[in-house]
């Protein structure tokens, strides 16, 4: 609640700035001009009746009677044109921005980037920077998104879902300025162009050099060449899928599995059998190097990071990491050595 209460003080904040100008003269109008008739005006009226005063004067009802003063008549000819124009002027600003709100046009994405600070911009809403989006969303991360095409699929999509899209060029002129990347935590890089990503990664770096770049890029040469002298995260999607295609090839019992080095770590679960029974999950660990991430036992709710003493029973249900050698010696260990029989679908990134 706090953190939502403090976003709607920072976007009222940008509004508030937004209209810097015009709330400025609307002082002037009913703050200096009133005092002004108080010390020049014959019998030096109140406060509250010259307010009175310029407020009629602006359409062309002075309630103060004329008199002898070049100051107060140059007043009298100037506040009602002036005036007026002020006011509808910061009318009329505010009913366009309000319905690009509403829209979520251009002027309300970039209002809205205004008050935000630590968020992370993703360039590119296709399917690779949806899925990072939602991923970010889901930690609790403010998300401004920018994408070229206006008929993107994922674009309405995330629109609806309440995360700001801006429907512009990355490239362009003046583009991450409004998303303020200048206050950005990170920028992701994910569209489907190399040469874009890199542009727009050293376009970020320039207006804020302490900016995190992830970048997504096809070329695989080019990703090491990216992280030994940008200093910044490069991935190639299809570095990152292997695995998991591979292991689905041989496996489909494997649910994760990521790199640690030259070890490949794999996630897989086990449900506990005449094996497993006799062990707890330290001596799980010691003798097949299998951590346990989670168990879950018949009613009772999932445990994360269960202790090491907890003795296993029958049917328990177990999350375990470990590396993919001890995960096949695991296997074999519980008699389960041969993968079933499946169709493992891996979908398109």
């Amino acid at each position: 609640m706090s953190q939502r209460l403090a976003r709607r003080a920072r976007y009222a904040w940008a509004v508030l700035w937004r209209f810097r100008f015009t709330l400025a003269l609307i002082v002037v109008w009913f703050g200096l001009l009133p005092l002004i008739y108080m010390g020049r005006y014959p019998g030096n009226p109140s406060f509250g009746r010259s307010l009175h005063h310029v407020y009629f004067l602006l359409f062309g009802q002075p309630s103060l009677d004329y008199v002898e003063d070049w100051v107060l008549e140059a007043l009298n000819l100037l506040i009602p044109p002036l005036g007026l124009a002020t006011v509808v002027d910061g009318v009329v600003r505010f009913s366009y921005l309000f319905n690009a709100r509403k829209r979520a046009d251009r002027e309300w994405i970039e209002v809205l980037a205004e008050s935000l600070k630590d968020h992370v911009v993703v360039c590119g809403a296709g399917r690779v920077g949806y899925r990072v989006t939602l991923e970010l969303v889901r930690l609790g991360r403010e998300v401004v998104v920018v994408e070229k095409r206006a008929d993107a699929p994922f674009a309405s999509v995330l629109r609806d879902d309440g995360i700001a899209v801006l429907i512009d060029d990355i490239r362009s002129p003046g583009s991450l300025q409004r998303v303020n990347v200048m206050k950005a935590a990170a920028i992701v890089c994910a569209t489907d162009d190399d040469l874009s990503n890199l542009n727009v990664a050293l376009d970020a770096r320039k207006l804020n050099p302490d900016v995190r770049v992830v970048m997504r890029l096809f070329d695989d040469d080019l990703v090491e060449r990216v992280r030994d002298n940008f200093n910044a995260e490069a991935h190639s999607t299809s570095a990152l899928a292997a695995p998991a295609f591979a292991l689905a090839a041989l496996d489909p019992r494997i649910e994760h599995s990521f790199h640690v080095g030259e070890h490949l770590m794999v996630v897989s679960r086990f449900t506990v059998g005449a094996a497993l029974q006799p062990l707890n999950l330290s001596a799980l660990r010691d003798r097949f190097g299998g951590l346990t991430l989670s168990m879950k036992r018949a009613a009772e709710p999932e445990v994360l990071h269960p202790q090491g003493n907890t003795s296993l029973q029958l049917g328990d249900l177990l999350v375990v990491q470990c590396r993919y050698g001890e995960y096949l010696a695991l296997r074999r260990f519980v008699g389960e050595e041969r993968p079933p029989l499946a169709t493992h679908l891996v979908t398109r990134a």
